[in-house]
C-alpha cells in the first residue's frame, strides 16, 4: 500500500500552448498562413516571433510585411538539432515559435530516416549480421531522439507553428489495387499526432484549409478540435484574426479571478488606491496575465473612475468654499416671488 496523498480541488481551463500543425505541398501557402497565425496569436500573448527557417532562408521574402526574428538553419537536421534551435529561441524569449520545415527532420540530410540508416550500418559491422536483423533495434536510437525533442516542446510555454511537406501517398494492398491516402505529412505520424490542430493546405489554396475529405489519410491527419469549430466555419484563409482567438482560447479562464479582482477594486479605489491598481494593470502586458481585450476593458475602467473621482473632489472643494452645484441650486428669488403671487 502506497503512502501517496493527492490533493483536489474545482477544475479551472488554465493556460496552455498552441502546438498549430500547418500541412501542404509547395505553393499550397504554409509559410505566409504561419507568418499570419502567429501575427495574430502576438496580438493575444505578447513577445517576440521567432522563425526557425529551414527553407534556404526563404522567410526573409516575408519580411517587409511582418516583424519576426529569423533564426537559418541548415543540415543535420536530426531531432535534437532541431531542440537546439527551437531552445534558442525560448531563452531568446520567444512567445511564439514558428518552425518551416519540420519534414527535414524526418526526411532531410541527418534526418531521422537518415540516422535510422546509419544505425543499421553501424550495428550490421558490429553484430556481423544482416541488415534484417538489426532493421528495428536499428530505430532505438532516432526514436528516443525524436521522443526527447516531442516531449521538451510540449513542456515549454510557448506556442508553435510547425510547417509539414505534404506528398501524395498510396496504400499497397496486397492482391488489390493501391488505395490512395491523399497528402500526407512527410513527418513521424507520432510528431503530427501532437499538434493541438492540423490543417491542411490543397496546392494553390492560398492559405484555406481543407477539413472534409473523402482521402482516409488526410481523414487521419487533419485535426479541427471542437473548441475550434465554430471559427473555421466559413471558408476563409488562415489570418491573423484567427490566430488571435484561438490564442485567446488558449489563455485558459483560469486568470478570470484576476480580471474580476481588479474591476472591483478599481470601482471602490481611491485616488491613490487607484494609482496603486493602475500600476498593477500596467504590468499585464509584460506578464501576459490576461488576454490584450480584458486589459483594454480594465485600462477603460481606470479613466472612468479617474473621471468619477475628480468630480467628487470637485464637488466637495465647491461645497468647501461654499458654493452650491449649478444642479444643485435652489430656485431663484424672483421665481419664488412669482409662484407666491400665483398662489395669491
Amino acid at each position: 500500500m502506497t503512502n501517496r496523498t493527492f490533493e483536489d480541488k474545482p477544475a479551472t481551463r488554465e493556460r496552455v500552448p498552441l502546438l498549430l500543425g500547418l500541412v501542404g505541398p509547395s505553393g499550397s501557402g504554409k509559410t505566409y498562413s504561419a507568418l499570419r497565425l502567429a501575427t495574430g496569436i502576438q496580438k493575444a500573448v505578447g513577445g517576440d516571433i521567432y522563425f526557425v527557417d529551414t527553407e534556404a532562408r526563404r522567410a526573409l521574402h516575408y519580411a517587409d510585411r511582418f516583424r519576426f526574428r529569423h533564426v537559418a538553419f541548415g543540415m543535420p537536421f536530426g531531432p535534437l538539432d532541431y531542440l537546439a534551435a527551437i531552445e534558442h529561441c525560448v531563452k531568446k524569449g520567444a512567445k511564439t515559435v514558428i518552425v518551416d520545415s519540420m519534414s527535414h527532420e524526418h526526411e532531410g540530410p541527418g534526418g531521422v530516416l537518415e540516422m535510422h540508416e546509419a544505425e543499421c550500418e553501424r550495428l550490421m559491422k558490429q553484430w556481423k549480421t544482416s541488415r534484417e536483423k538489426v532493421q528495428m533495434t536499428a530505430w532505438a536510437k532516432p526514436k528516443q531522439d525524436r521522443r526527447r525533442l516531442i516531449n521538451t516542446v510540449l513542456q515549454m510555454p510557448c506556442n508553435f507553428i510547425f510547417c509539414f511537406r505534404a506528398k501524395e501517398k498510396l496504400k499497397i494492398i496486397p492482391g488489390k489495387q493501391p488505395e490512395n491516402q491523399g497528402w500526407m505529412p512527410i513527418a513521424g505520424d507520432e510528431f503530427v499526432f501532437e499538434m493541438t490542430m492540423n490543417a491542411l493546405l490543397y496546392p494553390g489554396s492560398n492559405g484555406v484549409p481543407v477539413w472534409r475529405t473523402d482521402e482516409p489519410g488526410e481523414r487521419k491527419m487533419t485535426k479541427l478540435p471542437e473548441q475550434f469549430r465554430a471559427l473555421f466555419s466559413n471558408s476563409e484563409s488562415l489570418s491573423e484574426d484567427l490566430g488571435e482567438k484561438m490564442a485567446t482560447w488558449a489563455l485558459g479562464t483560469a486568470k478570470d479571478g484576476l480580471f474580476s479582482e481588479l474591476r472591483d477594486a478599481i470601482a471602490m479605489a481611491d485616488e491613490g488606491g487607484l494609482a496603486h491598481v493602475a500600476a498593477r494593470v500596467e504590468e499585464i502586458p509584460k506578464t501576459q496575465a490576461l488576454p490584450g481585450g480584458q486589459y483594454k476593458a480594465l485600462k477603460a475602467l481606470i479613466q472612468d473612475r479617474r473621471a468619477e473621482l475628480a468630480r467628487l473632489i470637485s464637488e466637495q472643494e465647491a461645497a468647501a468654499n461654499g458654493e452650491v452645484p449649478a444642479d444643485q441650486e435652489p430656485h431663484s428669488r424672483r421665481g419664488d416671488e412669482g409662484e407666491e403671487n400665483a398662489a395669491q
